[in-house]
C-alpha cells in the first residue's frame, strides 16, 4: 500500500514534464507520460520521496541517478534535452538549500571549491579534453572543425580581438593549463603572466612552459585574483576564460577592481564566461557536485560592474550553440574512455561526470545558460581601428 502511493505520488509529479513524451517503468508497471511515442524511458528502481523532489528536482533526480537508482534508456542527452527544456516546472527550495546555494565567498572557501574540480587530476581530463588541454567552450568556425581545431579557433580568436603586439604584456586571470598563453607567446611574442589556484593545472603548465623553451616570455603562478594588486605588476592586456564564474555574485565588484588594478589606461581586457539571462543563485545539483561555490553571472551585471569602473564596452558576443557543441565532444571522448574512468574512480563519479557533460550540453541547448565573450577598454581608446579588426 504505502509503495503504490509512493508510485502514485512519483508519477503525478513527473506529469508536469509531459512536453515531449516518455516512459516510467517502475515496480514491472509501465506509465506513458505526454501525447505520442515515447521518447525515451526512465527506469525508477526506488521511488524518490515528494520531499526531495519539492526541495530540488535537479538535486533530486541527479541524486537518483548517480546512485543508480534512476536510469535513463535511449541517450542520456536527448532526455536531459526535453527535461531541461521545461527547467520552470523544477522546483527549489532556496530557503531550505540556503547554505548551498549562497556559500562563504573568502579565500581559503574559494580555493577550497576551485581545487575540488580542477585537481581532480591532469591524467583524468587528458581523457576527453583535446590536446591543448582547453577546458573552455570551443569556436566551431568550420562545420567539419575538430575539438581540437574549434579550441585553436577560439584561443587565436581572442588573441585576435585582443589586438597584440610584440613586446606586449598579457595576464590571464584563471589560466588553467596554459594553452592560451603559450599560443600568444609563440605567435606574438608578448610576455605572459597566468595565474590559478589549481597546483595540478599549476605544475603542468609549468611544464609546458619548460617544453616549449618559453622560460623567457612566460610566468605562471599560483596565485588568487585578489592578490594581483599585490604583485605590483601591470600588463598591456588583460584575458579571463572561464573564471568569474568561481568567483561569486557578491564578489564581482572586487574582481573587476583587481584587473583595474593591474591593466594599463587604455589596455583591452576580454571576458569569456558562461552567463545567464537574469541573476540566479546557480542550479543545488551542479552546486553540491560538480562546481561548489560556482555562480553564473548575467551578462547585464557584468558589463554594469565594469563600467562601474570606466571599462568600455567594445564589443559582445555570444557563443552558446559552440559550448553545446564543445561539451558533446567532450562527452564522447568520455564514453570512449569508460573503462579507464571506471579504473580510476567508483561507479558513481563515472555516472556523476556523464551526467555533468550531458546536463550542461543540454543547458546550453536550451538556452538555459549562454556563453558570452565581452571586449572592453580602460578609459578610451583611441588608437585602435574604427571598425572590427578579428
Amino acid at each position: 500500500m504505502v509503495r503504490e502511493l509512493e508510485e502514485n505520488v512519483m508519477i503525478n509529479f513527473m506529469k508536469r514534464f509531459a512536453e515531449h513524451p516518455f516512459q516510467i517503468t517502475m515496480d514491472g508497471k509501465e506509465f506513458n507520460i505526454g501525447e505520442g511515442a515515447p521518447e525515451f524511458t526512465v527506469r525508477i528502481k526506488h521511488p524518490i520521496p515528494l520531499t526531495n523532489l519539492a526541495s530540488s528536482t535537479s538535486l533530486a533526480l541527479g541524486e537518483a541517478y548517480m546512485e543508480g537508482k534512476l536510469d535513463i534508456e535511449g541517450d542520456l542527452y536527448h532526455a536531459l534535452d526535453q527535461f531541461l527544456g521545461q527547467m520552470g516546472k523544477f522546483s527549489t527550495d532556496r530557503k531550505g538549500l540556503k547554505k548551498l546555494l549562497y556559500p562563504t565567498l573568502s579565500k581559503k572557501n574559494q580555493k577550497t571549491e576551485v581545487t575540488s574540480h580542477y585537481d581532480i587530476g591532469n591524467d583524468f581530463y587528458k581523457l576527453w579534453l583535446d590536446e591543448t588541454m582547453s577546458y573552455s567552450c570551443g569556436y566551431f568556425r568550420n562545420e567539419n572543425d575538430s575539438l581540437r581545431q574549434a579550441q585553436e579557433n577560439k584561443v587565436d580568436y581572442i588573441l585576435s580581438k585582443l589586438c597584440l603586439k610584440e613586446g606586449m604584456s598579457l595576464v590571464d586571470i584563471g589560466c588553467g593549463w596554459g594553452y592560451l598563453l603559450i599560443r600568444a607567446a609563440k605567435k606574438y611574442r608578448v610576455k605572459g603572466t597566468g595565474i590559478t589556484l589549481s597546483e595540478e593545472q599549476y605544475r603542468e603548465f609549468s611544464r609546458r612552459i619548460r617544453e616549449e623553451g618559453l622560460e623567457d616570455l612566460l610566468t605562471v603562478k599560483l596565485l588568487d585574483y585578489r592578490e594581483l594588486p599585490e604583485t605590483g605588476l601591470t600588463f598591456d592586456r588583460a584575458v579571463s576564460v572561464g573564471m568569474v564564474e568561481h568567483v561569486g555574485r557578491g564578489n564581482y565588484q572586487l574582481f573587476t577592481d583587481c584587473v583595474n588594478s593591474v591593466l594599463k589606461p587604455g589596455g583591452l581586457f576580454l571576458l569569456h564566461f558562461i552567463s545567464g539571462l537574469k541573476e540566479y543563485p546557480g542550479d543545488p545539483w551542479i552546486k553540491k557536485y560538480i562546481f561548489p561555490g560556482g555562480v553564473v553571472p548575467s551578462l547585464r551585471e557584468m558589463i554594469s560592474g565594469m563600467a562601474e569602473e570606466q571599462f568600455h564596452t567594445m564589443d559582445v558576443e555570444n557563443l552558446r550553440l559552440h559550448y553545446n557543441r564543445t561539451l558533446l565532444c567532450w562527452r564522447k571522448n568520455y564514453l570512449e574512455h569508460l573503462d579507464t574512468v571506471r579504473s580510476m574512480f567508483d561507479e558513481k563519479f563515472v555516472r556523476m561526470w556523464h551526467l555533468y557533460l550531458a546536463a550542461c550540453a543540454a543547458t546550453f541547448h536550451n538556452g538555459i545558460i549562454d556563453l558570452h565573450q565581452i571586449l572592453m577598454t580602460k578609459g578610451i581608446n583611441n588608437e585602435l581601428p574604427m571598425v572590427r579588426w578579428y
